[in-house]
């Protein structure tokens, strides 16, 4: 199916603002109807008198040549017709951007930073970093979650910068070919600033719940953010589900997001069965899941159709949100958790395990070592 941007609004329920369209099998007798039709309210509009059977219309330039195709559903409603698209069985879904800006955006900083950083640091043997990537004290230096940095030395700001940064090759592909894909999708359908919201907040998320689970560990990845995705994806299909079905377009949608139910529950369910094998963070998949999940429904409840709801599950969204995020950053900060000291200097505590260690970004601390 082909996507095109639309200038106008569907119908009465849809949005005002640029949508994208998608449609199926126009046909020739379809399109050629609608030039017509089109040609005709604008000869009306140019002479003031309705046409009848004059064939003046022919010899004007099509209009479709400068005009994007999907605004020929905007211009089905012009005309006088009472046909319209439902009747040619076309199927339409609207979403609020043409590309996931946001998406790659990111996918292209973290993809940048990986590559300087192993330029700066070089890339560590299989055995210390399997990833193919940068020593762990690179990671460290560059703003990965270090739970003795963020807790002892007020670095809070380590429980952002995670997810910019990857423990190597196979670590940023996997997660960007998941933001390029089902991520820019997302985005699409919500629009960038509900995307960059939910992408953040359960950035923050993950990193606050892997401090709090695995306070002596330096981690790093969106992986965290993308789990959040997914669980704004299931908030959002909890507060659309009971919307009504009256148009195809609402019809479409709701088989949309059932779909989107489906496959967004099995990519959890499969994250989490690996979350839990050497070197990768489940406190922080779980964290952005849960966070994703809440900040879902602060946000998408806000466009519930019953007005009840719409107020019920706002505002329980936005105070279940903050309360756990106040509650775990006051846990966080009140000295239950005691991160390893060791970690202050990451590339002398790795020096501990492995012999062929080499430390290249912290030169400051350890010389030619």
């Amino acid at each position: 199916m082909n996507l095109v941007p639309s200038c106008g609004s569907v119908d009465e329920t849809s949005v005002s603002s640029p949508i994208i369209i998608k449609l199926r099998s126009v046909t020739p007798k379809t399109r050629g109807r609608l030039i017509k039709d089109r040609l005709k309210y604008l000869c009306r509009q140019e002479s003031g008198n309705k046409m009848n059977n004059s064939n003046d219309y022919r010899s004007m330039k099509d209009p479709l040549e400068s005009r994007p195709p999907a605004v020929l559903l905007q211009d089905r409603k012009d005309s006088n017709s009472t046909r319209n698209f439902e009747d040619e069985g076309e199927e339409i879904y609207i979403v609020k951007q043409s590309h996931g800006y946001c998406s790659y955006f990111f996918s292209i900083v973290q993809t940048i930073i990986l590559i300087i950083m192993m330029a700066q640091c070089g890339v560590a043997p299989l055995n210390i970093n399997p990833m193919i990537g940068p020593y762990p004290d690179a990671l460290s230096d560059w703003g990965g979650k270090n739970a003795v940095n963020i807790i002892d030395d007020g670095e809070w700001w380590r429980l952002l910068t995670p997810m910019l940064l990857h423990a190597g090759v196979i670590h940023l592909l996997s997660n960007v070919a998941v933001q390029l894909e089902t991520g820019a999708f997302f985005e699409r359908e919500w629009g960038w600033v509900n995307w960059l919201i939910i992408y953040t907040v359960s950035a923050i998320g993950s990193s606050i719940c892997s401090v709090i689970f695995m306070p002596n560990s330096v981690s790093v990845g969106s992986s965290g953010a993308v789990m959040g995705l997914f669980g704004a994806k299931l908030a959002e299909v909890v507060c659309r589900c009971c919307e009504s079905e009256d148009s195809r377009q609402k019809r479409v949608a709701h088989d949309v997001r059932k779909e989107q139910c489906g496959g967004t529950l099995c990519a959890v369910t499969l994250v989490m069965a690996f979350s839990f094998i050497p070197y990768v963070d489940w406190a922080a998949h779980l964290g952005g899941l849960i966070a994703g999940l809440l900040v879902g429904f602060a946000v998408f409840s806000c466009s519930m159709e019953m007005v009840g709801s719409r107020i019920l599950f706002c505002i329980a969204g936005l105070a279940i949100t903050v309360v756990c995020f106040v509650w775990s950053l006051a846990y966080m900060y009140s000295g239950v958790i005691e991160p390893a000291e060791e970690l202050r200097d990451v590339c002398g505590y790795y020096k501990q395990f492995f012999d062929d260690y080499e430390c290249r970004c912290m030169r400051g601390e350890h010389g030619e070592d």
